[in-house]
């Protein structure tokens, strides 16, 4: 497995298909077909599913499964943090991160959307794949909602996922369980794992 281009690939397709994703999603498919793995295996099945969509079709899909439903957000620290002050903290550690590592991503954009986590963890692959690791709970989540949802999009956090160490959830039953909920309304974490981050005024979030 080729982390970093598993990352990279993942990242494009996760974008919003605008007139420039034909093009794109060549590029992704004629690169991955080169490169082993079952990860890359999983993106390319997404890619030969959404080949024949026209992309306007696809742009609507994709504003259905991810811009409509909270469960199924791509902002990553609204599954742990909400719509609280706690996720301006992590926003804004976020970017600290990102600076320290001399990658200043588009403004337009919160720092935790996933397309840029992935793009990130592709640049940088050490210190980005503990990223993705650390929010890890969120990327499950995401994924369980996806299946439910029957969207093609799954396998494309499947990969993701799959080239993650170590494990997420204890069980699949109780990823479920917090993904049927949706993410808190209040300073409450969905799973048990450490948001680390001085306060700092909450971030307003952005819509497409």
């Amino acid at each position: 497995m080729s982390r970093p281009v598993v990352h990279q690939a993942a990242a494009l397709l996760l974008g919003y298909p605008d007139h420039h994703w034909p093009d794109r999603l060549h590029t992704v498919h004629t690169t991955l077909r080169t490169v082993p793995g079952p990860e890359t295996g999983l993106l390319l099945r997404f890619c030969e599913q959404v080949a024949g969509t026209e992309p306007l079709a696809l742009a609507a899909r994709y504003v259905a499964t991810f811009d409509r439903s909270r469960r199924r957000c791509l902002y990553l620290t609204y599954y742990t943090d909400g719509d609280t002050r706690r996720r301006g903290a992590t926003l804004a550690g976020l970017k600290a991160l990102y600076r320290d590592h001399g990658w200043q991503p588009p403004e337009d954009e919160l720092p935790d959307f996933l397309p840029l986590m992935l793009e990130f963890a592709a640049r940088t692959p050490d210190t980005g794949t503990r990223l993705l690791a650390d929010h890890r709970p969120a990327l499950e989540l995401l994924r369980f909602a996806l299946a439910a949802h029957r969207s093609p999009y799954t396998d494309v956090l499947q990969a993701v996922c799959d080239t993650l160490p170590g494990s997420g959830p204890a069980t699949r039953e109780a990823a479920l369980r917090l993904a049927r909920t949706g993410p808190p309304a209040e300073a409450v974490g969905l799973l048990p794992y450490p948001q680390r981050a001085p306060d700092a005024p909450h971030a307003k979030e952005t819509s497409r």
